[in-house]
Formats: C-alpha cells, structure tokens, sequence
C-alpha cells in the first residue's frame, strides 16, 4: 500500500495512492487506513512530506563500499546524529544551494516511518513498530564535513537539505531493495539495502535504547558509494525498488 500526504484546494489531506489517483483517508494514518469513496488524479494535488516526523534520525557510514569511498573506519556500532525538520523539503519541490557553500552534494537514502511509539524494543519486534518506507535525499554541505564531523549539524540542518518522499510503501522488506540516485539522468549511486553493516531492525532496536522514537518519526539508513556535487540547475532523484522515484530540482539561494 502507498500512503500519501497531499494539498488539495489549500487542505492537507491523506491518502492511498492507486495508480494515477488517490484515494482519500478518513483523517491521517493514524486515524484509519480505511479509504473514503473519494478519489483524486494525483496531477491535480501537491504531494508534501509523507509525514511530518518531530525528528529525523540519520545513520552515517552503513554501506560498506561508501565507506571504502571516503577512506573512513567501518564502524563497531551505529553512527546516528538528528537532523532538523526544518530541512523538510517534498517531491518536486527545490534544493537550495546555501550562498556560503563551497560544496553540496546529494546523499540518497531508504527511510523508515514509525508508527508505534518505541522505547528499548528487541530487534525481533522492530519492524513491527514500522509505518512503511519511502525515499530520501540527505543533502549535505561536504565542505564543512571535510572541515570536522562536529560541524553535522550546520552541514545537513540548512533548510532545503531533506528531501522527502513522494509515498510510504508499507507493504516491502527493507532488507533487499534496489537503491538508486540520479543526476541528470545519470546513474551516480547503485546498490542494495543488503548490503548495510546493519540492517533496519537492527538500527531501530539500537536507536530505541537510547531515544524513545514516536509515531511519524524518520529514520534514514545511510548512503551508498557515489556521493557528489549538484549545481544550480541539476535535477535529482532517489529511486528505491517498490517505492518510487523522489525528484528534485536544485537551485541557487536569492
């Protein structure tokens, strides 16, 4: 099932995306997942963030070739800082490309919508805290992480610099999906959420213990090998099997 948040007629409204349309929710996803008989060509509406989470929770170093990539450590335990909601930026919508940044790049990534309020959960039961999946650009100013890596924050908190969505799939095991970015139509980053060092129910059962994670929060799992610049102009997209395809097009500040 693919949820999605949307404006219509300057309403925000939830949905289940069925085909080329959508169909409308009775409240949020939180209320029901049962469908009114109202439908809507999802030409017709602005898709926003798929959810609107109250942090946003990042996983560095998880792909064993993106660490390779940049000369780092593997790391013994999960890497994790916050990220602003600030950032929040939705399908279509643009990236803005700080005055002062010597270097952004794209970083994309699987994230994980939670559904359940979790606290110190096994990792056995998870998944079972888990809303779905969509898409995910964690935009970064590489300049100031070359720098030092205190400066995270600074570097992925500028607004613009999370992009989100189009949907939530519910319906996939996050443990095998085909992940892809695109810059300009050209293929920059390929590879597989296999292949992290830690799998999702691992990283939320670990997150967990240290931070209660509330419903609609965000978990994103780390970026593959082929991380690089985008310019004013570029568009990019992060596609993940079984979800779909986050786009966006970059822009200068002012």
């Amino acid at each position: 099932m693919k949820l999605a948040r949307f404006e219509l007629d300057k309403e925000i409204y939830y949905g289940v995306v069925e085909g080329d349309r959508v169909k409308l929710l009775e409240g949020t996803y939180w209320d029901s997942l049962q469908g009114t008989e109202e439908t809507v060509s999802l030409s017709e509406v602005k898709l926003l963030t798929p959810i609107s989470p109250s942090k946003i929770v990042c996983v560095g170093l998880n792909y064993r070739e993106h660490i390779e990539e940049i000369n780092a450590e593997r790391p013994e335990m999960p890497h994790f800082f916050l990220k602003p909601t600030s950032c929040l930026i939705g399908h279509e919508d643009h990236i803005i490309i700080p005055e002062d940044s010597e270097r952004t790049d794209y970083e994309g990534e699987l994230a994980v919508v939670i559904k359940d309020r979790m606290k110190a959960v096994s990792e056995d039961q998870t998944l079972s805290y888990v809303l779905g999946y969509s898409c995910f650009n964690d935009v970064t100013d590489r300049s100031l992480v070359f720098k030092s890596m205190g400066y995270l924050t600074q570097a992925k908190g500028y607004d613009t610099f999370g992009a989100f969505g189009p949907f939530i799939e519910t319906g996939i095991n996050p443990d095998g999906l085909d992940i892809k970015t695109y810059l300009n139509g050209k293929v920059m980053q390929e590879d597989n959420t296999g292949n992290c060092i830690f799998n999702v129910a691992y990283l939320l059962s670990y997150i967990s213990r240290c931070m209660t994670l509330y419903p609609g929060d965000v978990v994103i799992t780390g970026t593959p090998k082929g991380v690089a610049q985008i310019n004013p102009g570029d568009i990019v997209e992060v596609e993940i099997e079984g979800i779909g395809t986050l786009r966006n097009s970059v822009k200068a500040a002012g």
